[in-house]
């Protein structure tokens, strides 16, 4: 039973760190995108783009419904971040 408990633990953390580095490759797509860089229109990078984006809206969409923007910047994220790190201190 406690082997059992250990797993499932450790793949809740390994979730949490995986959904951490999303999160953290969205921002930074984003900081690129606001400095003028544009995504590609077609290929690979176009694809790994859209599935990033996809991926994270997930999450994103229903923080945004609660958390007002901040003037122009979009906070969700930065409570994403919290709530992230707040589970894994409490599970992992």
């Amino acid at each position: 039973m406690l082997a059992a408990q250990t797993v499932v633990s450790r793949l809740i953390c390994l979730a949490l760190t995986v959904v951490w580095l999303l999160l953290f490759a969205r921002v930074i797509v984003s900081w690129i995108e606001y400095f003028g860089a544009r995504p590609p229109l077609t290929g690979p990078l176009r694809s790994a783009y859209d599935l990033l984006i996809s991926v994270t809206e997930v999450g994103l969409r229903p923080l945004r419904k609660i958390v007002p923007p901040a003037g122009m910047f979009d906070i969700s994220v930065l409570v994403a971040f919290v709530i992230i790190f707040v589970a894994q201190q409490a599970l992992c």
